[in-house]
């Protein structure tokens, strides 16, 4: 058993968008923290979402929160634009842990002890605790986007590829926090360059 004082968990969110940054956070939980219900943040609602955001950050032993930008998600894409988030979010937890948790199946470039756990944001109360952190942050961000680039409906389906938000795309165009990189975008681009050579 690791020391729970030196053990952090790892998440990420927003692979799947169209826009926005990628998202992770890092969290120690550390002995005795007294959270309860700790889940996989997209099996909670809203509502217990946000109070166990702030719940985390007032109990935990340390926590970071970190991103990617679309700018580097586009260079790099998207796998390698995530486990940069992660590794960065890692790196900036007040307190080094001895031993990281991640979830999915991959691992960032780093050099500390750690091990990637397959769905572990439903079995790792760390790294739980780091989904709802990334989850709230992001959806946050998607919410105060909606404002700045109105009619994408960012607020709602928070950057996902649903039908309305592949219909605001034809019908607006990307803007600058759309991901060019990303297939829907990407043949939209591509799109209005053959347009323009027709004229």
């Amino acid at each position: 058993m690791h020391d729970k004082n030196f053990l952090a968990g790892v998440d990420e969110v927003g692979r799947g968008p169209l826009a926005g940054d990628v998202v992770a956070a890092a969290v120690i939980l550390g002995d005795n923290h007294g959270i309860e219900n700790l889940a996989d943040s997209k099996k909670i609602s809203e509502k217990k979402r946000e109070h166990l955001f702030e719940e985390i950050k007032t109990k935990a032993k340390a926590w970071c929160i970190a991103r990617a930008s679309v700018a580097e998600i586009d260079e790099i894409n998207i796998l390698h634009a995530s486990l940069l988030a992660m590794k960065r979010a890692v790196e900036g937890l007040s307190h080094q842990p001895a031993f990281v948790q991640v979830d999915g199946n991959k691992l960032p470039k780093w050099t500390y002890a750690s091990e990637a756990i397959v769905q572990g944001d439903g079995k790792i109360e760390e790294i739980s605790a780091a989904s709802i952190l990334a989850k709230v942050t992001r959806d946050r961000e998607m919410e105060a986007l909606e404002i700045q680039y109105p009619g994408y409906g960012l607020a709602r389906h928070k950057g996902y590829p649903t039908k309305t938000h592949l219909e605001a795309l034809r019908l607006l165009g990307p803007s600058p926090v759309h991901r060019r990189s990303f297939g829907p975008v990407k043949n939209l681009l591509s799109e209005d360059e053959e347009q323009k050579q027709l004229f």
